[in-house]
């Protein structure tokens, strides 16, 4: 996708320095570029689990490369200790996106299927660097998918604006490129439909407020920021169209795990008739899961995002502020779950289906269900 008018990933290889990872270090967004070098196993954790890297499909990219940057400590090709250990620290920094443990076994069954420290290493980098490709294809995919919803809205409206709500960010800052739940709004803009979406700002990090907007405003989409308690207002007036959201997680039946709020934006389009599909590549399925309430782990991060805010002043000074009386009690819950009942359909990159275990299967065939 576009910064200015250069083409970007959120990660990469410099061709030169196969060592380094780089990585689009989104805490700095929306008022700095910062382009981090990542060299071990160790910075990558700490990448993921401080959200420097977040979304399902990077997260899942970044562990791949993670993994890549472990081999570098293969002393012998008995060494496993070394992957064993990035594994458990990869897999710890964020519980609720299974594209990450995913991206971890994958790397794990690459490198078992080779010897020697430097055929694991060449392994684990042709890997990394296939997940990541496939990452941006199916995000590619999902957008020509979902783009045909967009259009038939915009027929039924006889050309006027389609306008999408969208909660947290699911463009291509959460993914390698393209996104999920953007990845159709990019489609249907750059094909020229009229399209307007409506941008949860996201508390307690402010994603849809500070990256959303952000690049939809590099790719030139016209948006709106709103509170997050705006979006039932609107449906109810009929100002939303459609609500795309994406997923850390979907259980093979249908299940949604996606930021905190998501729910409550399912219960207000089911109320007012309003669509409501969730965007997701393959590898955020979790085939091993049946019921989402009951068994998707929830990760819960510290207070501090939800007592303090930070944001840049009129000076042009980053500043963090306290929102809460110091000694607030906090909860902070990263995800909720959306029950398939209220998702009108999942976006994948082999088409739409019903959230359902059968809508599911008919598109991926190959799995079976472990529970």
């Amino acid at each position: 996708m576009r910064i200015g008018n250069q083409h970007y990933r959120t990660i990469w290889i410099e061709e030169d320095h196969k060592e380094t990872v780089c990585i689009i270090n989104q805490n700095h967004l929306p008022y700095d570029l910062v382009i981090e070098e990542i060299n071990s196993v160790d910075e990558m954790a700490v990448a993921i689990r401080d959200m420097h890297v977040r979304g399902a499909g990077l997260i899942g990219a970044a562990a791949g490369y993670g993994m890549y940057l472990a081999t570098s400590g293969f002393k012998n090709t008995q060494d496993h200790s070394v992957l064993d250990r990035a594994a458990r620290l990869l897999k710890d920094t964020r519980p609720t996106a299974v594209n990450l443990s995913w991206a971890v076994e994958r790397q794990i069954e690459a490198i078992g299927q080779v010897h020697g420290p430097t055929e694991k290493q060449r392994i684990a980098l042709e890997t990394a660097q296939a997940i990541a490709d496939e990452d941006a294809n199916y995000c590619q995919r999902i957008g020509e998918h979902g783009l045909s919803l967009i259009a038939d809205i915009r027929n039924k409206k006889r050309g006027e604006t389609v306008n999408v709500l969208t909660h947290c960010n699911a463009g291509w800052l959460a993914f390698v490129d393209y996104g999920s739940a953007l990845a159709p709004v990019y489609a249907a803009h750059d094909s020229g439909l009229k399209v307007h979406v409506w941008v949860d700002e996201t508390r307690p990090r402010n994603q849809g407020a500070k990256l959303t907007a952000w690049e939809l405003e590099q790719h030139g989409v016209p948006y709106s920021v709103i509170a997050d308690n705006t979006g039932g207002h609107l449906m109810q007036h009929g100002w939303v169209d459609l609500v795309i959201v994406g997923s850390d997680r979907t259980t093979y039946t249908g299940d949604v795990a996606n930021k905190i709020g998501t729910y409550l934006k399912a219960l207000a389009a089911r109320d007012n008739g309003v669509p409501f599909y969730a965007a997701l590549p393959s590898s955020t399925f979790d085939w091993q899961i049946r019921d989402g309430v009951k068994e998707i782990p929830i990760e819960e991060r510290g207070d501090e995002e939800v007592k303090y805010i930070e944001g840049i002043t009129n000076e042009g000074r980053k500043e963090k502020v306290l929102l809460t009386p110091l000694k607030s009690s906090v909860v902070n819950y990263g995800f909720d779950v959306t029950p398939s009942r209220l998702v009108s359909g999942i976006i994948t990159e082999r088409g739409i289906c019903e959230a359902s275990e059968a809508g599911i299967m008919a598109l991926f065939p190959e799995k079976q269900p472990v529970a």
